[in-house]
């Protein structure tokens, strides 16, 4: 798994390629500690090179989501694969993340 970062404003854009699974996830979960250890107000997560993503991808991202309530972070998933969306609608975490098709919806989703 591959993750780069870009700034769009005062966003930071984080791109990540290959499968988020129990080998990768521990990778992810560090990178986005020194976000909410920074207190990152709004982060997207672009999934565009993302196939697959398993309960352990799944855990690290909630994980992310809860250690940002206390300072009111936003966190928003853009470009989901079908196979990978299904796997958030499968078990109900759409309804706990912001998930848009593209990086603009997402965007102006945050800065909303």
């Amino acid at each position: 798994m591959e993750i780069s970062e870009r700034l769009e404003g005062e966003i930071p854009v984080v791109t990540i390629k290959g499968d988020i699974d129990l080998e990768s996830s521990p990778k992810l979960r560090e990178f986005l500690k020194t976000k909410s250890s920074s207190k990152c107000a709004k982060l997207l997560l672009d999934f565009t090179g993302v196939s697959y993503i398993d309960s352990s991808g799944l855990a690290t991202l909630i994980e992310y989501f809860q250690a940002t309530q206390p300072f009111k972070g936003k966190l928003a998933l853009s470009s989901l694969s079908p196979r990978v969306r299904n796997v958030f609608e499968i078990v109900r975490l759409e309804q706990i993340f912001s998930l848009h098709p593209d990086t603009n919806s997402a965007l102006t989703a945050l800065n909303s």
